[in-house]
């Protein structure tokens, strides 16, 4: 019974390390830090930084979830639509998709 439990716990740990944390990783250094971007509501420049641990943990789920931490547009703006995350996530991918130099847009 316990090689049994340990040959379980062995696969399940080579499986987190594997494949749940680089998932994990990845997204989280994709969405860390502060971005300057244009706010689409108010066309203003603005500063603003996405909850990236959460985009991590989501990640690992199989589930695509943003949300902005915090926005230099806040408290006044504070409860916004937060469309500024559709436009990241396309510039995001816009950009992985010209950097791996595969189906380059125009």
């Amino acid at each position: 019974m316990n090689r049994a439990f340990l040959l379980i716990a062995g696969i399940v740990t080579l499986g987190l390390y594997f494949v749940v944390a680089p998932a994990v990783v990845s997204t989280f250094r994709r969405y860390r830090g502060r971005r300057t971007i244009i706010c689409p509501e108010t066309d203003q420049i603005a500063e603003m930084e996405i909850k990236a641990g959460q985009a991590g943990v989501m990640a690992a789920l199989g589930k695509h979830s943003l949300r902005v931490k915090w926005c230099s547009l806040w408290p006044g703006r504070k409860g916004c639509a937060e469309e500024c995350i559709k436009n990241d996530e396309h510039s995001a991918q816009e950009w992985r998709t010209n950097a791996s130099g595969h189906d380059k847009l125009s």
